[in-house]
């Protein structure tokens, strides 16, 4: 075949190419621009604005800020960050996504208007990751963070649960995390389950499972730090074995190049639409005879 597709699907979610876009603006405006952690898990990006002025820093560094501009990225910060800002006279700059905003807000409401303080407000997330952090504070860190199904022996079945999931988690993993604690409830405590899944993310597993099975060979293109870059490689590796992960545009191995295949690139929701031309255009130079197909970005 000799053709070369990009998957029209993959690439940065709407949150975390606002986001980058956003920082983009503000450093053409010149000055001094800080970003709190990195602003994607995608060092060749972060990398990338760093050297257009972007400065990344931590959250101790941010403490010591007064007086500066800095973005907060798509995950979302916890209400400590902003009461930091004011103190210290710090320009925010909100690049949180606002799927993550308003899962914010339904937790925060949760936790003020609970009917007991007995109840338990759930998270079905990655324990300190960026945005669970943030939800967390939203529960002035009472919240239980639970990863998996094997982790739900801590919870008190007799006392009330609302469950909420971090954005980017696999939607029918926290279908069956609900199922399981809804069946094991004891004397008449409520269980409360709140479908808080981003569908564009959730989404990308089905599209990605459909498009490795359409092609020969593939490589996928994520960030080391990016946990839904994982996942969806491994879904890819499920339905094509011959699938393979880099974490940059260079890294491609020429032997596994054949005549006459079908090469598809995909890639994470942190992973710019840019990095995945990029290797169809590397493919290419190794392999003139290769076909990059156009797809409507």
């Amino acid at each position: 075949m000799n053709r070369i597709e990009i998957d029209s699907h993959s690439g940065c979610c709407f949150g975390v190419a606002k986001a980058i876009s956003r920082a983009e603006e503000e450093l053409q405006k010149g000055g001094t621009l800080y970003c709190l952690g990195d602003i994607v898990h995608n060092n060749i990006e972060v990398e990338r604005l760093e050297k257009m002025g972007l400065i990344t820093i931590n959250h101790e560094q941010f403490k010591q800020l007064k007086n500066v501009r800095v973005l907060l990225r798509a995950h979302g910060e916890p209400p400590s960050a902003y009461e930091i800002a004011k103190q210290n006279n710090i320009e925010i700059i909100d690049a949180s996504c606002p799927v993550v905003l308003g899962l914010q807000k339904r937790i925060n409401k949760k936790f003020t208007r609970r009917s007991n303080n007995n109840a338990q407000i759930v998270i079905y997330g990655k324990r300190g990751h960026a945005e669970v952090n943030g939800l967390l504070g939203q529960t002035d860190d009472s919240a239980i963070v639970i990863e998996s199904k094997d982790e739900i022996d801590k919870l008190d079945f007799s006392r009330d649960i609302s469950l909420f999931s971090q954005t980017t988690k696999p939607l029918d993993g926290y279908r069956e995390v609900g199922e399981i604690i809804k069946s094991r409830m004891l004397n008449g405590a409520t269980f409360e389950f709140y479908d808080t899944i981003c569908r564009q993310v959730s989404n990308r597993v089905p599209n990605i499972q459909e498009f490795a099975q359409t092609h020969d060979l593939i490589f996928f293109i994520a960030g080391e730090k990016s946990s839904n870059g994982k996942v969806l490689f491994a879904e890819c590796k499920k339905k094509n074995p011959n699938s393979y992960l880099i974490h940059s545009p260079d890294e491609i191995d020429p032997a596994l190049l054949k005549d006459n295949m079908s090469i598809g690139i995909c890639g994470a929701t942190s992973t710019p639409m840019w990095q995945m031309k990029t290797v169809a255009e590397n493919i290419k130079k190794l392999k003139p005879r290769m076909y990059i197909e156009k797809a409507a970005f």
